[in-house]
């Protein structure tokens, strides 16, 4: 045991191979291995008379996929969701990150903290079907369902993830310039554009990107108050099920993964990640 221990004090590789070694391969495994098989499955079809999986490669499935007008469709509006949920979210929170981070007293701005992370607390289906009563014909609003009410429901379930990165950057933003800036004579609106949103944008980046892709590929939302509107999320979900064609599955889950690659590509440059 002592040699053991020695020879390890010797080698700092080993010793930082050993310990990442468990959490290296949970992410190779079950991370980066079931997204391994989601791709290789996409290209598998399945025997429209016994129901099997072929697995002989094939394009079929994103073939039909892009010229399908109906799956066009449904990934435009999945977007669109997603980028309203993202713009509502940015709105009503960078005001209330700013009142936290900037107005709120040290005891205040920790109360504030607890008082955005408690809906995180409560179960997510608790906080969909809240929404769906308040929806209803007879509830709160008398909305009813459809996009509308899966936008505003989402937008309610990532509000969070919103406030607590655009927080995070309003912290690190010096007083003593808002201050400097007040001094020279600047307004409000000119100290918000050229010195608060430039030094926040990439944790308002970060904010979408939480906001965004969980947007993107949520489907129980649109099940509990999206009426018959159809997302990315449910066409996943009923291939899977009540149609058993899991490649088509596989293949219209890779639209959020490429969707997410190309928008963290377009960010990366921003500093948006260093904020996440």
């Amino acid at each position: 045991m002592t040699r053991v221990a020695a020879f390890l004090h010797r080698r700092a590789g080993v010793r930082l191979s050993l310990l990442l070694s468990a959490p290296l391969a949970w992410l190779g495994l079950a991370y980066l291995g079931a997204l391994a098989a989601l791709f290789v499955t996409a290209f598998y079809s399945v025997d429209t008379f016994t129901g099997e999986l072929v697995r002989t490669f094939t394009w079929a499935n994103f073939r039909d996929l892009v010229t399908g007008e109906v799956y066009r469709t449904i990934v435009l509006r999945s977007v669109g969701v997603a980028l309203a949920v993202t713009v509502i979210d940015l709105v009503v929170a960078f005001p209330m990150a700013f009142a936290m981070a900037k107005l709120a007293s040290p005891r205040a701005r920790r109360w504030l903290v607890i008082a955005v992370l408690t809906p995180l607390w409560a179960s997510y289906l608790v906080k969909a079907y809240a929404w769906r009563v308040m929806l209803s014909s007879g509830g709160l609003l008398g909305w009813g369902f459809g996009l509308t009410a899966t936008v505003l429901t989402l937008a309610y379930l990532w509000l969070p993830y919103m406030i607590l990165p655009i927080y995070a950057g309003l912290e690190r933003l010096p007083n003593s310039m808002l201050e400097a800036a007040g001094d020279l004579g600047a307004r409000a609106w000119r100290v918000f554009r050229t010195i608060v949103w430039p030094l926040t944008f990439p944790a308002v980046i970060a904010g979408s990107i939480f906001t965004f892709s969980l947007s993107l590929g949520d489907y129980i939302a649109v099940k509990i108050v999206g009426g018959r509107g159809q997302l990315i999320g449910n066409v996943v979900y009923d291939n899977i099920g009540a149609a058993n064609n899991l490649p088509f599955a596989a293949a219209v889950a890779t639209v959020p993964v490429v969707v997410m690659l190309g928008y963290l590509a377009a960010v990366r440059r921003t500093g948006a990640l260093e904020n996440l």
